[in-house]
């Protein structure tokens, strides 16, 4: 379409929504001429002339009044355009709907061609559904409405099929082309042959079949079990044969259109993209289109060897050679050597199936349910097939028996119905076998997907475990380590407020004494669980255990007694000082353990002992000899020279004494147990203490 001309229609759209916007009707006295537009009394639907893509050719349609974008719904003179703008569409003086040109005023180009006149008395409407209706004046009856003729589109509330009284058949016909609304090739109704159901022509081919009507949906259209848009009505009696599609949400706007391709669509608008949205097309896939795998044959689009067509159970392929080609529409036919009515008969039951053809060789008894109607095909030699009319209401009432070819079926993944066809008993037994191999298979499949969840399950539960357990792990290293931290944040209370080294940095202090933290797991095991042959001796700490690390090196755990004199001051004392001293006649400190409440403090071990175990026994004193004891006293003496003068930290010990001086593999005293050791500032050289400390 040009862009000029499609700048015409668009601005021709506006100014006819503007135009008699408050009239919603002709007669008699009010027609409309090209150009002018009545409304809908809500402003929904407008009806005028129109051309449609590239053509200039004028007809009358009805369209959306509200939605920018030029939808045509109804078209009046389909088949008979005007060639100009000269076009009148009036109620004439006998009450009929009338379109004429005005150099033709005697031959109307289209009428409403209604049954009976009803001279100046009729009025055109048109409605808020969307319907153009004429009534009489006096009574309000109905003469003549666009629902029962409709042209590409079935509209909400528009009954779609039969009125059996009149032999009204209201169905859709496709436009020829965008830019003719002429009827085309394509044609959509309800057939009622054998059992009602739609079907979509392409001239007098069969495209496209809804299936018959199963309770609450066609068989063929598994779609409409999944809306919640709309709510459908089908009435089948004595007078009507029709279906209708109602909206939940008057507010939405839908519509179903035939186009002139051959594929009906539903589409609603979304109003915030100011476009329509296509809801459900078909035919939609290769199983969709009529008898794609030719009679008496399955069409399966989930086989897993990619052909989808395979022979219904009793049937081979008619054509084998275009068959294993991969070409169905041959179909299938009754195997040889096989016939009905022979003794062992049954049927062969067909899950989630689309109904074969009803138009043809079938016929129901809606008095019979589904046990009786098998029993009834089984005496009939000519019954191939069997299916509830009516699955999914009424309890299963209804029996619909099929003759002849079984035409046009297919099986769904998540819909259909089910499908009894007649089998001689070796299909019965094969078909048997069959059942039984697949049901072990399934059951293998699903022993297998037991085994594989059971798995999955234990497996996340260990992962789960250990994750939860290194997770616990880890917290419980924060807490120890913020332990430790807490621990020895609080021990300022033992210097002075000027020894800021100490006190006064805090954390930034603690974090710079280099001190090994010992997992108790490690402490149990390298004194084997505090063994008393491992037991060094008892102090005012509590007692001294020998232990042996993993990698062969031997310590001393000093063990904090619940009983002891001294406390947890004494040990982060003891932990500070020593990690800040450096000395060769200073014991070292390994490290310490705060876990649980265990308080422990690790030294290198002093095979030795200490120095009391010697100059206290008459015997062991014998192996001291002046040297040596002259040596000791030196070492002794260097080692309170660096603490009171040579170190960082002015520190006086407070108890020095034999048993805290330690003798190492070469008799070198080590001064140890810093617990009541005092810190001086760096001028400081006298200081009070409140408590008595010392031996």
């Amino acid at each position: 379409m040009n862009p000029a001309k499609l700048l015409l229609n668009t601005l021709l759209f506006f100014q006819f929504s503007q135009i008699s916007t408050s009239i919603d009707t002709i007669s008699l006295s009010q027609p409309i001429k090209d150009g002018d537009v009545i409304v809908s009394s809500r402003k929904i639907y407008a009806l005028g002339f129109f051309s449609p893509g590239n053509s200039v050719k004028r007809y009358v349609g009805i369209w959306y009044n509200q939605i920018s974008q030029l939808t045509l719904l109804w078209v009046a003179n389909r088949n008979n355009p005007i060639n100009d703008t000269s076009g009148v569409l009036s109620v004439n003086i006998q009450g009929n709907l009338v379109l004429h040109e005005r150099n033709q005023s005697t031959v109307p180009v289209w009428q409403a061609n209604i049954s009976e006149a009803s001279a100046g008395n009729t009025v055109a409407q048109l409605l808020d559904t969307g319907n153009l209706v004429l009534v009489r004046n006096d009574t309000g009856e109905t003469l003549w409405q666009s629902f029962d003729h409709p042209t590409d589109t079935v509209l909400p509330n528009m009954r779609f099929g039969w009125d059996k009284r009149t032999g009204l058949n209201r169905y859709v016909t496709a436009w020829k082309s965008p830019d003719d609304p002429g009827s085309g090739n394509f044609s959509f109704t309800l057939d009622l042959a054998g059992f009602p159901q739609p079907l979509l022509y392409k001239d007098d081919v069969k495209l496209w079949r809804a299936g018959p009507w199963t309770g609450q949906r066609f068989s063929g259209t598994p779609e409409m079990t999944r809306t919640f848009i709309f709510n459908i009505t089908y009435i089948d009696n004595q007078d009507e044969v029709y279906l209708c599609d109602g909206l939940n949400d008057l507010s939405t706007i839908a519509r179903m259109i035939l186009n002139e391709t051959g594929f009906l669509q539903r589409f609603t608008w979304n109003n915030r993209d100011r476009r329509w949205i296509g809801y459900w097309t078909a035919p939609a896939e290769r199983c969709d289109y009529y008898g794609h795998c030719g009679p008496n044959s399955n069409c399966n689009l989930n086989l897993t060897d990619g052909f989808e067509c395979t022979c219904l159970p009793g049937f081979e392929p008619k054509y084998p050679k275009e068959w294993f080609l991969r070409d169905g529409s041959g179909g299938c036919k009754r195997k040889q050597g096989t016939s009905t009515c022979q003794k062992g008969e049954g049927f062969i039951k067909l899950e989630r199936m689309k109904l074969p053809d009803t138009s043809v060789a079938a016929n129901v008894d809606m008095n019979l349910g589904l046990k009786a109607c098998e029993e009834k095909c089984l005496s009939n030699c000519s019954c191939v097939a069997y299916a509830s009319a009516s699955a999914e209401t009424n309890r299963g009432i209804g029996c619909l028996m099929y003759h002849g070819d079984l035409n046009d079926t297919r099986k769904y993944t998540n819909a259909g119905q089910d499908l009894f066809v007649r089998a001689n008993a070796a299909e019965l037994a094969a078909e048997a076998l069959n059942n039984s191999k697949s049901n072990r298979a399934r059951k293998r499949r699903l022993a297998l997907i037991i085994v594989a969840i059971v798995l999955g399950v234990i497996l996340l539960g260990l992962c789960f475990f250990f994750l939860r357990r290194r997770l616990a792990t880890r917290i419980g290293e924060r807490k120890r380590q913020r332990r430790r931290e807490l621990l020895f944040l609080n021990s300022s209370t033992r210097f002075s407020e000027r020894e800021a080294s100490i006190s006064t940095k805090g954390n930034k202090e603690i974090r710079k004494v280099d001190v090994t933290f010992f997992e108790l797991s490690t402490l149990l095991a390298a004194t084997d669980n505090f063994s008393t042959s491992n037991k060094l001796g008892q102090g005012g700490f509590g007692p001294v255990y020998k232990g042996k690390l993993s990698n062969g090196q031997e310590i001393a755990v000093k063990r904090l007694s619940t009983t002891s004199g001294q406390g947890i001051e004494e040990l982060k004392n003891e932990v500070l000082l020593i990690a800040k001293l450096q000395h060769r006649n200073l014991v070292k400190l390994l490290g310490c353990c705060l876990e649980e409440d265990e308080n422990m403090l690790i030294y290198e071990f002093m095979p030795n002992k200490s120095l009391d175990y010697f100059i206290f026994d008459e015997s062991r004193k014998q192996l001291l000899d002046w040297k040596k004891r002259f040596d000791i006293i030196l070492g002794i003496a260097r080692g309170v020279l660096y603490l009171h003068q040579d170190s960082r930290l002015r520190i006086i010990h407070r108890d020095l004494k034999a048993s805290n001086i330690l003798l190492d593999e070469k008799m070198n005293p080590r001064i140890s147990d810093f617990g009541t050791a005092r810190v001086f500032g760096g001028e400081e050289i006298l200081a009070i203490t409140k408590r008595v400390v010392g031996t």
